[in-house]
């Protein structure tokens, strides 16, 4: 307390100080003591106010505690009294069984007199519903039947409240009541029956739709509250609950099932196209049904029951185990890519699934596939096994029909540019064209596999189209009368090797898209390989043609007779070219070989000719007139073949300049200078052999035996290296019945 003093004057001394800092204010500390009695004086005012304000509160909290404390012995003095009263009547109890028997007949029949208008209008009620019902008044027909239903559950809510073991009263109501539940059971088949053609209906009378939501929104209540009471009184009404919003998403599923499995109007022995048809009607009329339920059927009914989501749920759902079943099928090629085309594609187009119209409700991204993996991936395989047994049997066919056309007595067709060709390439690459298109539209991975699928049975088939084209050569070679444009036919085989090379390549560049894909597929080199096996081979076969016609003419060259004037090169000159204006018909590529080839075949024929040892000059103006004569052939042939080449580009000069060569070697007047005219020759033709040299010393006649065998000695000693440009003419050309001991003797 004194402390507190202490600090009290302390705080006075300090406002003091603070009021009389100067001199002036002297004057006001009358008026200062004034205002701060006044102060203290409001404070002890409200001090006493708080403080009486405490008191009576205590005083009033007082008096209550003591008025509860009586109370509580009052009510404790009245349990005692109730308990000992309690004690004293329980045996009176069981005499007043009667009493309650009396009640509960008495509630019994309250309840009866309450509900007796009901009960005796109950047949009156069930004619007028079961009148409403078939009138299509569903709404008023429900609202009877609720009554019903209403009276019944209420007559046996009472029975069993009082008396749920009485089975016998229970079942008296219910019989009563019997009509009831047909009456339910009539009405849900009506509404079953809208429900079926809700999709119809709902353009058609969308009243009625939402006529048949509020019954079984009114039912649902009806189940819900009748589910609540269950877990109070354990009690559930006949017949309950209806559950009808369920049945209803029930029979909408089998619904949309049946109108799916009822698209196909078709089968494969009616239709071949059955499968495209079924998926087209599928198509639409899902299509149709989503944008009419997206657009109409949501405003029918209440948002909780997302009509919409569910719809497009069941339609998944059937489309899928309808997809399912179609895959089962033993489906041919053509349907597995109609099928598989759909499933993957259609489904999620803007045909379908993703139209505008859906969206945004419909995400196509979000769609389950209508088929697993596994499934699709068996069918891939049974498409690509089915399609490479289809592709063996129709290149087969098409060579087998390709060559029927070698026998005939006609032409074959030409092109835009004049060259021979049959429909071969063009059958055979509209084919994989075909299937490479249709494999496109399911996958790229499909379209890799089907593109190395067909190159791998070009390269077979070429090797058979080889086979074939040897043998129609070998048998024309048994009888050259037959066939009859055996020529053209062997022109338009090597023209189709070029547009085997041509097609090979465009597809390659069309559909392989990487370097990837393009190590998939067979060699190019490999099936250009037997391509120009082929083709070099028809080249040879119709200039074996050529040279079975000129072997006459040829073995007259370098004889007496020609030596006195045959015309053996005239008719060489005129048969090659008769027989290359044919060949004008072949492809540059194969017709500049081919013209090389024949330039070399018919200088190499000469030459074996010239070295056969047919004539043997005997004089200088023999050797003169022969050696002459070999060069105006030369400068003919030269004439002929580089006429033949102007079109290929090829150089026709080189091969006869040989036969210009050897008749200077013939020409020659001074035997001294024969070893350096024949070194020389060797020099420039490094594949002249001994038995060559040999055998054009042998023609000369004038050389002696020595001279003959030093030029081949020596020549022997110093062999002469041949330029990679170089084409050997000497090598295929053999002495026969001539060796070099022979020659030289």
């Amino acid at each position: 307390m004194k402390e507190t003093d202490r600090e009290a004057v302390a705080t006075a001394v300090q406002r003091v100080a603070g009021m009389l800092q100067r001199p002036d204010q002297l004057d006001k500390v009358e008026q200062y003591r004034r205002r701060e009695a006044r102060k203290k004086a409001s404070v002890e005012a409200r001090l006493k106010a708080a403080i009486q304000s405490q008191l009576d509160g205590v005083r009033t909290g007082l008096s209550q505690l003591h008025n509860a404390l009586n109370d509580v012995g009052d009510i404790q003095q009245s349990l005692a009294d109730v308990s000992k009263d309690w004690r004293q009547s329980i045996n009176t109890i069981e005499s007043l069984r009667d009493v309650k028997d009396a009640v509960v007949q008495h509630s019994q029949l309250a309840a009866a007199v309450e509900n007796l208008k009901n009960i005796f209008s109950v047949p009156e009620i069930v004619r007028e519903t079961q009148d409403l019902i078939e009138q299509g008044a569903l709404l008023q027909a429900h609202r009877k039947l609720m009554d019903l239903e209403c009276s019944r559950d209420g007559l046996m809510y009472e029975q069993y409240r009082m008396d749920s073991g009485n089975t016998r009263d229970m079942a008296l109501i219910h019989s009563y009541f019997g009509s009831t539940q047909g009456l339910s059971d009539e009405l849900a088949k009506q509404l079953w029956m809208v429900l079926q053609r809700s999709l119809v209906t709902v353009r058609r009378d969308p009243t009625l739709l939402v006529s048949v939501v509020r019954i079984i929104e009114r039912e649902e209540k009806i189940d819900r509250r009748i589910l609540d009471r269950k877990k109070q009184t354990g009690f559930v009404p006949p017949g309950r609950p209806k559950n009808w919003k369920e049945k209803m998403f029930a029979i909408l599923e089998r619904t949309v099932t049946t109108r799916i499995e009822g698209t196909q109007a078709d089968t494969r022995e009616s239709d071949k196209m059955w499968l495209v048809r079924h998926l087209e009607i599928v198509r639409k009329y899902v299509l149709d049904d989503l944008i009419v339920a997206k657009n109409l059927m949501v405003q029918c009914f209440p948002p909780h029951y997302e009509i919409f989501k569910n719809l497009l749920n069941m339609y998944h759902r059937a489309l899928s185990t309808r997809m399912q079943e179609l895959a089962a099928e033993d489906l041919e090629a053509n349907e597995i890519v109609s099928l598989l085309t759909w499933v993957l594609n259609t489904h999620r187009s803007a045909e379908m699934m993703g139209n505008v119209e859906l969206a945004p409700e419909v995400d196509v991204s979000t769609l389950e596939p209508l088929l697993s993996p596994h499934v699709v991936s068996e069918l891939l395989d049974t498409y690509m096994s089915t399609l490479t047994s289809n592709i063996i049997a129709w290149l087969r066919k098409a060579l087998e029909t390709d060559k029927k056309d070698w026998v005939k007595e006609t032409e074959p067709e030409a092109d835009q540019d004049g060259y021979y060709q049959t429909t071969l390439p063009a059958i055979v690459f509209q084919m994989f064209e075909q299937n490479l298109q249709v494999a496109a539209q399911i996958s790229e991975d499909l379209k890799t596999k089907v593109l190395v699928l067909c190159l791998q049975q070009m390269n077979s088939f070429l090797s058979r189209y080889k086979e074939e084209a040897q043998l129609f050569k070998e048998e024309h070679l048994r009888n050259r009368q037959h066939p009859h444009c055996y020529v053209q036919y062997m022109i338009a085989v090597i023209n189709n090797c070029q547009t085997f090379k041509e097609s090979i390549v465009s597809l390659k560049r069309k559909y392989l898209k990487n370097e990837v894909e393009e190590g998939m597929s067979p060699s190019q080199p490999s099936m250009d390989g037997i391509l120009d096996a082929i083709a070099q081979e028809g080249c040879s076969g119709l200039l074996e043609e050529v040279f079975l016609d000129l072997e006459q003419h040829l073995n007259e060259l370098m004889t007496k007779k020609w030596l006195l004037g045959s015309n053996a090169v005239d008719i060489i000159c005129v048969t090659v070219e008769d027989y290359f204006n044919d060949f004008a018909k072949i492809k540059k590529p194969y017709k500049k070989r081919m013209t090389a080839e024949a330039h070399r075949r018919v200088v190499v024929e000469y030459l074996r000719a010239v070295l056969q040892k047919r004539i043997s000059f005997r004089s200088p103006d023999e050797r003169k007139e022969g050696a002459e004569k070999m060069v105006r052939e030369a400068e003919q042939l030269r004439f002929l073949f580089r006429k033949l080449a102007s079109g290929c580009g090829e150089d026709a000069d080189g091969h006869c300049d040989t036969i210009v060569a050897v008749a200077e070697v013939i020409k020659l007047t001074d035997p001294s200078l024969l070893y350096l005219e024949v070194s020389t020759l060797v020099s420039k033709y490094p594949d002249i052999r001994d038995e060559h040299i040999g055998a054009l010393l042998a023609v000369r006649g004038d050389a002696s035996r020595d001279m003959k065998q030093t030029i081949i000695e020596s020549l022997e000693q110093g062999p002469t290296q041949a330029s990679p440009s170089y084409v050997p003419l000497f090598r295929d050309i053999a002495v026969p019945s001539l060796n070099v001991a022979k020659l030289l003797k």
